[in-house]
């Protein structure tokens, strides 16, 4: 790695990078023609402990009104730096910026051309128009130098310009590449004050741009501070925990110094979601961030660490959860029901889309009560070929499998520390057919880098041992643990490591659920509907929070399909990009409906378009009815 300057930005006077802690921010959604309203919005995140606050702007008119809000903070006490947010209208970002302490920029809107270019640019033609958008931009970085404004590149992954598309496709590559075109037109004019982020509501993108930025940034010898966030996160529990999944990889490895959770709920709730995953990584310092160079580990693309299938763990299967009973006395039907399981009227057990595959029991046997279609674990001294219906393996301390002559000849779980498994173990495990690697690991930042290395030592030595990734929490916190679990674990099946996911916290209820919530935040398992929602914001002219709670109360049971809960067009149709249907606003109490990146029906009234986007997945034949329990 080159020796680069880790800049520093100074925005009002809260500085960013550097040395400089972790900044949060969220963004109003009132209109921001609404003085008082935006004012009193922009109080309650200040209250909440955001360090920024960040206001639409897409017109003149709304730039402008920037002052206004700004003053009436001022004269209530409130310093708290603001930020505009821009898209499409160069003027308004030139009339902002010299009134706001923060310009948001997105490329794909700041050109003359921002749908896909239908034919093929010739590297003439493609300097023609980056030129074009060079004088563009020229006039806003004139203001910004004069008032000490600092402009954020915000590129999204579904808004990138025609040229970049063109060349790029809708690619990580691209992202970087808008990016790393406006940084040069910044420099080109002297202008340093800049702050990058990487957008998208997929998590291996935003993890894989923000990765190769950085790359980009340290080869180039000048790394800008960098704002994280994964764009229309949703709401509730998905919500935070994608947030998590994706902000936690990034800094875990050192990168970031500003995040915004983007929940769709009112802003001031996505501060202390925010300020619980810096004071995660704040409290959690690693040993060692450097990632070594490994054959078949690429961090800018994804790609499954290849292993054995073993009974259904590993190979092309996708990742399993593991629930834990061993602490209990006794176990009854609540318990299994924690498991994903229900007891039917008629006695008989139903298994839920989120069921654990295993269910560890410690030293309890199975019987004729529990339900028979899971698959069971207990330790190994209590193992016998059990008459219990279901399947049944033992669990070995690592020295014990290679001591016990009583083996299973399907599948057995060999349990080991991180710390402890050297290359020795490693090399020991390789040649077995029917063992199973569970590593523990603390549910920590220190946990977390234990984990990756020894995942690198095992593509080192070509071990395709599958492994379960088993992490401890002492959080009684539910919120807490979820947030912690996703950042301490969410990176790992990102990067294509582990064969599955056991954790384990005797406070918490939900920790089959929030497993399967990381597994589907990282692409790597999907077992439920998937929102892409948008937090809203001053361009939004209907009730997200409202309509997003309709649609899921509807769909909820559509497990894999994928909907998009668009506010606007802005980033809308490009953000739900892979989305099944989009459902997005189009004006004022106007909802336009898509299927996948195709228009159906235009401005349906807001009171109609969820029944309509009912009947649109109908027609299209991916509507099923909720099985009644």
């Amino acid at each position: 790695m080159s020796d680069f300057l880790k800049q520093t930005v100074l925005i009002g006077s809260v500085p960013m990078g550097g040395e400089n802690p972790l900044r949060i921010q969220s963004m109003t959604n009132t209109n921001t023609l609404d003085t008082e309203a935006s004012v009193e919005q922009c109080i309650r995140i200040a209250d909440a402990g955001a360090d920024y606050v960040r206001l639409t702007a897409q017109g003149v008119k709304e730039a402008d009104n920037l002052r206004l809000i700004k003053d009436k903070l001022r004269a209530r006490g409130y310093d708290i730096p603001l930020i505009a947010d821009i898209h499409f209208n160069p003027k308004a970002a030139e009339t902002a910026a010299a009134i706001v302490e923060k310009v948001r920029i997105n490329p794909g809107n700041y050109t003359d051309r921002s749908k896909n270019i239908d034919f093929t640019l010739s590297d003439e033609e493609y300097m023609q128009e980056l030129h074009r958008t060079h004088n563009k931009l020229k006039p806003l970085l004139v203001i910004c130098k004069k008032h000490h404004t600092v402009i954020r590149i915000g590129v999204n992954h579904g808004s990138l310009a025609g040229r970049i598309m063109n060349r790029y496709g809708d690619t990580p590559e691209g992202m970087v590449a808008s990016a790393m075109e406006f940084i040069e037109i910044c420099e080109s004019e002297h202008f340093h004050d800049l702050v990058i982020s990487m957008k998208s509501s997929n998590t291996r993108v935003m993890v894989q741009a923000t990765r190769l930025l950085m790359k980009h940034m340290q080869e180039a010898g000048r790394v800008y501070p960098l704002h994280l966030g994964v764009t229309e996160a949703g709401e509730g529990e998905d919500g935070r925990i994608k947030s998590a999944v994706g902000i936690g990889t990034l800094l875990a490895e050192g990168i970031g110094d500003t995040i915004r959770v983007s929940l769709t709920e009112d802003p001031e709730a996505e501060i202390p979601v925010a300020d619980a995953i810096r004071t995660f990584f704040s409290k959690n310092k690693p040993k060692n961030t450097d990632v070594p160079a490994v054959e078949n580990y690429d961090p800018f693309s994804y790609k499954r660490r290849e292993t054995i299938n073993i009974n259904g763990i590993g190979g092309d299967q996708v990742p399993v959860v593991t629930g834990d009973l061993s602490g209990n006395k006794t176990i009854s039907d609540k318990d299994f029901q924690r498991m994903g399981f229900i007891r039917k009227a008629n006695g008989t057990w139903k298994k839920q889309t989120q069921a654990a595959d295993f269910i560890y029991l410690g030293s309890h046997l199975p019987n004729a009560e529990m339900p028979g279609d899971s698959k069971y674990i207990i330790d190994a001294g209590h193992w016998k070929n059990s008459e219990f219906p279901g399947e049944v393996y033992p669990l070995f301390k690592y020295e014990e499998y290679f001591n016990s002559s009583k083996r299973s000849a399907v599948l057995n779980f060999l349990e080991t520390e991180a710390h402890a498994l050297d290359d020795k173990k490693i090399n020991q495990i390789k040649v077995e057919k029917n063992a199973v690697l569970i590593v523990n690991a603390e549910g920590t930042l220190e946990g977390y880098h234990e984990l990756r290395e020894i995942f690198f030592r095992l593509l080192t030595l070509n071990c395709k041992a599958p492994v379960i990734i088993r992490q401890v929490y002492q959080e009684d916190d539910n919120t807490l643990f979820q947030l912690h679990a996703a950042c301490a674990a969410g990176g790992l099946f990102l990067d294509g490591f582990g064969d599955g996911l056991w954790l384990k916290n005797n406070y918490s209820q939900h920790t089959v659920t929030t497993a399967f919530g990381i597994l589907q935040a990282a692409r790597t398992r999907i077992t439920s509907t998937e929102y892409i929602s948008c937090p809203s914001c001053g361009r939004t002219h209907f009730n997200l929070q409202q309509a997003t709670a309709a649609i899921r109360t509807k769909t909820a049971h559509l497990v894999g399909l994928k909907i998009g809960i668009m506010g606007c067009i802005v980033n809308g149709p490009g953000e739900m990009a892979d989305a099944d249907y989009g459902y997005v606003g189009a004006g004022p109490g106007k909802i336009t409906l898509y299927k996948g990146k195709e228009v159906i029906k235009k401005n349906i009234p807001e009171e109609q378009a969820v029944d309509e986007l009912i009947e649109l997945i109908k027609i299209y034949g991916d509507w099923t009815e909720a099985e009644a329990l």
